[in-house]
This record gives structure tokens, sequence and C-alpha cells, in this order.
């Protein structure tokens, strides 16, 4: 998916009422029960490469929320691009009412999307967030009704797949760098992904269309 330069852009979404609820407690229960070696490996092992390739593949992702993201379903849907979330759904950083710290990226997604404070608060008084309130906090993109939803992410997914696809991905490799960089070496990062997508075909059908008055058809190279 990440390297098919067929997919030009991916949609994460659920099945069912809930988007995702993260990791299965009663199965968390009987690993701690029995002392298992393999309970704290399922993050950083399954959940963790799950968070990077969302973040950092070289095309655009969607979280297509249609119910209840809770503890590391929230994570996911937060690494993504774009959240749209049905009006029904909502988010719950569920990790502290059992007693745990965040994982799968939360505590650094979450603070980028809604400042430090609020995210310690939602990391500490878990509690699900409604739709409406995730909009207002900047949690998602858009909020639509479970008769929208559907036809609101394909638009949005067809938008972003007929776009410059390489120009996507750098510009999401330039927003991620800079927000572990200093000024100085966020400007060479984004010269760097200017050289790259100024050598794009993408790039000169753009200007070609540009002059011609026309559309850019874009190939996503």
């Amino acid at each position: 998916m990440a390297q098919d330069p067929a997919v030009r852009c991916v949609v994460l979404t659920g099945t069912g009422r809930a988007f995702c609820v993260g990791q299965d407690l009663r199965e968390h229960i009987g690993l701690l029960s029995s002392r298992d070696e393999s309970l704290w490996s399922t993050v950083p092992e399954h959940y963790n490469p799950i968070v990077e390739l969302l973040s950092t593949m070289n095309k655009p992702v969607i979280a297509a929320i249609n119910g209840v993201a809770a503890g590391a379903g929230a994570s996911f849907a937060f690494a993504a691009d774009l959240r749209i979330m049905v009006d029904s759904g909502g988010f719950n950083l569920a990790f502290a009412g059992i007693a745990l710290s965040c994982d799968s990226g939360a505590s650094w997604t979450l603070p980028r999307l809604i400042g430090i404070a609020k995210a310690k608060e939602l990391l500490m008084f878990p509690r699900t967030v409604p739709a409406t309130e995730a909009l207002e906090l900047g949690l998602v993109n858009r909020v639509v009704s479970a008769e929208e939803f559907a036809a609101v992410v394909g638009d949005l997914a067809r938008a972003l797949a007929d776009g410059p696809t390489l120009a996507y991905g750098s510009i999401r490799r330039s927003v991620a760098y800079s927000a572990g960089h200093p000024l100085s070496e966020s400007l060479a990062q984004e010269a760097e992904q200017m050289t790259v997508t100024g050598g794009s075909q993408d790039h000169a059908a753009a200007v070609s269309a540009f002059i011609a008055k026309e559309k850019p058809a874009f190939q996503g190279r």
C-alpha cells in the first residue's frame, strides 16, 4: 500500500459501529495474570509500526472515523492527515482509566493537534469527546451525518488521489520535520523537498497547464 504507485490516497476506517476501540482488554488481563512475556510487546512490535507507516508514507492519509475511536484507535486516527468523523462518533483517550500511560504516538500527535495543556487534560481525565467538541478542538476536520459520511469521504479521497501525490508526500515530510527541528534546518528541509517536487512530472504538467490556462492532470510522480 505505502509503496504501491497505483495507490495515491489511503483511507483508514473501521467496520461495524466503532472505528477502533484499541487493544482487547480481556486479552490484556489474561496476559497480565499469566505474566506472559508478550504483554508489553504488542505496542512496540505491532502498533508503533502502523503509526509510523501512517505518518510517514509518501501519500496522503484520511481517517474516516465511523464511530468511537478509543485508546490506540484514537492514536491511529491522529496519525492521519485529515480526519472526517460521523456525528455519532467520538474520541476516548482511555489509557489512564486503566492506570496506563499513552501509546501509539498519542504523546506526539495529540499536543500538536490541540496543544500541550488540552492534550494532558484529555489523557489524564479520559472521557468520550463527542464529535462536535472534537471539531471545536481541532481533532477532526469535519463532522458529517451517517447518511453523508461515505460520500464525503469518497469525494475527499478522490480529490487527493487525483492530486500531486509526490507534492503531498513532501508536504507531510516537511511539516513532520519542522515539528522537531529549528527554523534554519526546517528551511533546508523545505529546499530539499522543493528540489524533489520541482523535478517531478506533475510539476512540469502543472506549469504547462497554467500557461495554457487548462486544468492539470496529475500522475502522482
